[in-house]
């Protein structure tokens, strides 16, 4: 269906995130991933959503002279958002076992900002989700550590993996947000450009 509607333009997404890329093949739409190197730093001043619309268009930006005129872009941007605090990816193993002490028996938000960029402008909205975990033993945490990996995910943890089946209580919001974008939106943005 998308697909159709998005058959004379290019769709191009910016992530090496395996979750984001799954996401557009469900969609069942056609698109290539072209990478740019984006040191992600931002003003100290912004705070959530901030963050990530500043980063999504950072990421959007650096894709401006590559762009024909018939390419669409999608950046886009995940953080955990924890006692006023941005949570991104952990540094190391010992900053992923902070972070998931910090988090368990507590509620946070995991905020996604996404950018649709054209030759002519860029649009960027966010979507926000309250994820509250129960508690979690260091044992609990450790486990999930050595066995997962979730280095590469922002707040040291991936929903679709084995702490979200045990560790989550309740979810406020999109699903999808927290694995890393923010597909219902995504896909009534595109619907609407074409």
């Amino acid at each position: 269906m998308l697909k159709q509607k998005l058959k004379d333009f290019k769709l191009i997404l910016a992530s090496g995130s395996p979750r984001r890329q799954q996401f557009l093949k469900e969609l069942n739409v056609d698109f290539e991933i072209r990478l740019k190197d984006v040191e992600e730093i931002y003003p100290d001043h912004l705070q959530g959503a901030e963050i990530t619309d500043y980063l999504a268009k950072l990421k959007a930006a650096a894709l401006e002279d590559t762009l024909a005129e018939n390419e669409i872009a999608i950046t886009s941007d995940t953080i955990v958002w924890h006692q006023n605090k941005a949570l991104g990816k952990p540094k190391d193993y010992n900053d992923a076992f902070a972070m998931l002490q910090s988090l368990q028996g507590k509620t946070h938000e995991v905020i996604t900002s996404v950018c649709i960029k054209t030759a002519a402008k860029a649009d960027v909205f966010n979507e926000t989700t309250r994820v509250t975990f129960n508690p979690l033993t260091d044992k609990e945490i450790r486990y999930y550590l050595d066995n997962y990996q979730p280095f590469d995910k922002a707040g040291s943890y991936g929903i679709q993996e084995w702490i979200g089946l045990v560790a989550i209580a309740r979810i406020d919001g999109s699903y999808a947000n927290v694995v890393g974008m923010p597909v219902d939106k995504v896909y009534q943005y595109l619907s609407k450009f074409a």
